[in-house]
């Protein structure tokens, strides 16, 4: 219990340091604040309804576009800082710690849930602001906003730290990682109603979070007329509740073993041959 404990301690002290950094960080700072502007300015150049409601469609985009950023920030942002500081020598610095693998868990969690939480309330509030965008109406609405953005995150941070586990290396993670999370974003329903797509590819959808995630914050921004532009005409909320649920626990199953998996393996002659590789490829100054 008392190393738990120590864990959890040392994780949270761990995370603050490192927020503390980020947000000293212009260059860190400005690529959250990037992906809100451009979600701002994808929803200001639609003026549609969405099919068959009169709901705005940019309020469908800002909702859809909100659930992406909480899904981008575990599942682009948290395996590239985990394959970046396995390849500084984190992890081989973790065997040497007690408990170093759960308060590096802990830190990561607490780094990315804030910035998560940051740039959703960024993102709305600005869309509000600038673009009309939706906020949720009553108590109701504020409390599956709330379970809901929990939910996914810890459906997607657990999951982004078993990928961080397995990729090579920086320079091909980003690669690895992109094209699966803008294939899931154009099909998963979060820029234009799902309903336009073909079935086979909701039935795709519907296996990954990003989906469910995004159902679920249109449930607490939108108005409930929208549900009919829904696949099933409704926001489906214990299926939200039930695949998030399920895509966190498989996401705890396989992040911690594959950490420690991770950090076993390493070693100072395979940190050392790596920094020759990355050298001589230019990565990294000779």
């Amino acid at each position: 219990m008392t190393n738990r404990t120590n864990s959890w301690r040392a994780g949270l002290q761990r995370g603050g340091i490192e927020l503390r950094h980020i947000l000293r960080n212009g260059k860190e700072m400005s690529g959250h604040l990037t992906n809100v502007v451009v979600a701002l300015l994808v929803a200001a150049y639609i003026d549609d309804d969405v099919p068959g409601t009169r709901t705005p469609m940019t309020h469908l985009v800002l909702a859809g576009f909100a659930a992406y950023l909480l899904f981008q920030v575990g599942l682009i942002n948290l395996p590239q800082i985990l394959v970046t500081e396995r390849e500084e020598g984190a992890l081989l610095r973790l065997r040497a710690t007690p408990g170093g693998i759960p308060a590096y868990l802990v830190a990561k969690c607490l780094l990315v849930v804030v910035m998560a939480l940051g740039t959703l309330a960024l993102l709305l509030v600005a869309g509000a602001l600038l673009a009309d965008g939706p906020l949720p109406h009553g108590p109701g609405a504020w409390l599956t906003l709330l379970w809901v953005t929990t939910l996914g995150l810890l459906a997607v941070v657990p999951l982004g730290a078993a990928i961080g586990a397995v990729l090579p290396n920086p320079r091909e993670a980003l690669a690895l990682i992109m094209l699966p999370t803008m294939g899931l974003l154009l099909t998963s329903g979060a820029v234009f109603p799902i309903t336009s797509l073909p079935v086979p590819v909701q039935h795709v959808a519907a296996v990954f979070p990003l989906k469910w995630m995004a159902q679920g914050l249109r449930s607490a921004l939108l108005p409930d007329s929208a549900r009919t532009a829904e696949a099933a005409s409704s926001w489906e909320l214990p299926m939200v509740a039930l695949v998030l649920t399920a895509w966190a626990v498989l996401g705890f199953l396989l992040a911690v073993p594959l950490l420690r998996r991770a950090a076993r393996r390493e070693s100072g002659s395979r940190l050392s041959a790596r920094h020759r590789k990355a050298a001589q490829s230019g990565a990294l100054p000779v």
